[in-house]
């Protein structure tokens, strides 16, 4: 759920900062992340469907292995990148692949990657400084097309794609500078839409601030 709340530091995407942020995000999605176990999620016995995933707080995120993050294709942008933009392009990607969704709390954005390829970059509003996004690696739990809150006057959370036992999901909102949610990722309806469309229940997304993804073997799509 979004609301217009103070954003504390959140930057202002136009212009030339919109141009420092897009080179960070195309160029070198960061080197630094966590290294951890490999997360292989379960199997329903006799099928090879992954199990649902086990439900976790904001404060139980799991370990990623950081060779499921290696990007082999980035999307290029053009221009500023302002709130309630999206690029979503899957020409050139695998048909199939695993997703794995990354959050850049400081960058603003959200990028999706099917075997490593960027199909589709947002962006993002996330939590308000008094109830901040978490930040670590959570599988979806749960995906509702036609959500609506429980919690805030039953707003309606459109596509949500649930990580955490607690609330925190991606959904659809209104992206618009100065807004801010309760924790979740809002991102633009018409992406989430698209973006609820490839996912599946334990795919994983990773919530950085400022962290990236390493890039050196990427190369761009245009």
């Amino acid at each position: 759920m979004a609301g217009q709340v103070s954003t504390g530091v959140k930057l202002a995407m136009g212009g030339g900062a919109a141009a420092v942020l897009l080179l960070g995000l195309s160029i070198g999605r960061g080197r630094d992340l966590e290294t951890g176990d490999t997360v292989h999620p379960a199997k329903v016995p006799g099928t090879t469907e992954p199990a649902r995933p086990v439900e976790r707080t904001r404060a139980q995120p799991v370990t990623v292995d950081p060779q499921a993050l290696m990007v082999k294709r980035v999307l290029p942008i053009s221009g500023p990148f302002r709130h309630g933009d999206y690029v979503w392009d899957e020409s050139g990607a695998p048909a199939t692949g695993r997703i794995i969704i990354t959050v850049d709390l400081k960058a603003q954005t959200l990028s999706v990657f099917r075997a490593g390829y960027e199909i589709g970059s947002a962006v993002i509003i996330y939590g308000a400084d008094d109830k901040p996004s978490p930040l670590g690696a959570f599988p979806i739990i749960q995906k509702d097309a036609d959500h609506y809150s429980r919690t805030y006057n039953n707003a309606p959370m459109p596509f949500t794609l649930r990580l955490t036992s607690d609330g925190v999901a991606i959904h659809g909102s209104d992206v618009q500078w100065g807004n801010a949610t309760h924790g979740c990722i809002g991102v633009p309806r018409s992406f989430a839409k698209k973006l609820f469309g490839v996912t599946s229940l334990g795919d994983l997304v990773v919530i950085t601030n400022g962290k990236m993804l390493d890039t050196s073997h990427a190369r761009s799509s245009a």
